[in-house]
């Protein structure tokens, strides 16, 4: 929703927001898409996106409310790209791994953050969405029910917690011996952090967003030494800070300039799902892990 709605605040309201409807033709669209290419360079996909608003709206406008009789998009095309987009995606061997882990053995929040991708498969917004309540360490089980993301310029914090990705992405992931060991460490490492801060160590409640219907829609994080709505984020600096997934930024620039290593967070999830099927789990299994329905 928030990429949906900076497409239109940054791109479609600027270079069609002041025609009337009745006024937008499929050559006005064509002519909108072509610029925009043309001025901002973006990738095949991003461009994809913005044409989608356009059609989506624009079905909406003809179909559902009658606005309009004809929908403009329909013959829209994106620009020819001389290049097939590249696939982004890096699946770590054991000696990348290595050598990250080594990098950043001190930092305690990347390294544990990206051991706990590195063997479950989360989403990044799942990790960094985490709490203690999440992990039953007793069990051995992390429980998948909320993402976290980011809104620009809010007063008193940016970032929330909100449903999973789809319904079918809220489940149970197992803990692993390697991983139960890994966050068996960090929480007391954090129990450390506590006494040795004391007072100054942050810590976080949960604002309930309501909508205007009075629907609970989302809670935002926020920083209080109150025990109202008090919540726990697993992935924090040394002090208790929470950053959401701003914490790894600066991290995965090391990676890239420094190990020479291309490739994302989100390359975790993707290298766990491929590492299980090498060793021989069933494919339907690691879908519902990744939280797929297929």
């Amino acid at each position: 929703i928030e990429a949906y709605k900076n497409i239109i605040k940054n791109h479609i309201k600027p270079k069609l927001g002041f025609y009337r409807l009745c006024q937008i033709t499929t050559a006005t669209i064509q002519e909108f898409v072509n610029n925009t290419y043309v001025e901002y360079g973006y990738s095949k996909n991003f461009m994809k996106n913005i044409l989608k608003v356009l059609k989506t709206s624009f079905t909406y406008a003809t179909d559902v409310v009658g606005f309009v009789k004809e929908n403009p998009t329909v013959k829209v095309k994106l620009p020819k790209y001389d290049k097939p987009d590249e696939d982004p995606a890096h699946i770590f061997t054991k000696e990348e791994v290595d050598i990250i882990l080594n990098r950043f053995k001190k930092n305690h929040c990347a390294y544990y953050a990206m051991l706990t991708a590195y063997h479950t498969g989360l989403r990044v917004s799942e990790v960094f969405g985490l709490t203690w309540n999440d992990i039953d360490l007793e069990n051995r089980i992390i429980k998948i029910n909320k993402t976290v993301y980011a809104k620009d310029k809010e007063e008193n914090g940016r970032w929330y917690l909100g449903t999973t990705k789809t319904i079918g992405s809220s489940r149970e992931v197992y803990i692993c011996d390697t991983l139960y060991s890994v966050l068996s460490d960090y929480k007391n490492l954090q129990v450390k952090y506590k006494k040795e801060y004391c007072k100054k160590y942050k810590r976080y409640t949960l604002k309930e967003i309501k909508n205007k219907y009075g629907k609970l829609v989302e809670y935002k994080v926020i920083e209080s030494q109150s025990r109202n709505n008090k919540i726990q984020m697993v992935f924090t600096r040394k002090d208790g800070t929470y950053s959401g997934t701003d914490i790894i930024r600066y991290p995965f620039r090391i990676i890239h300039h420094e190990l020479g290593i291309q490739c994302r967070f989100y390359d975790l999830r993707g290298s766990f799902a491929t590492i299980s099927l090498r060793n021989g789990c069933e494919i339907k299994n690691i879908s519902e892990i990744l939280g797929h329905k297929r």
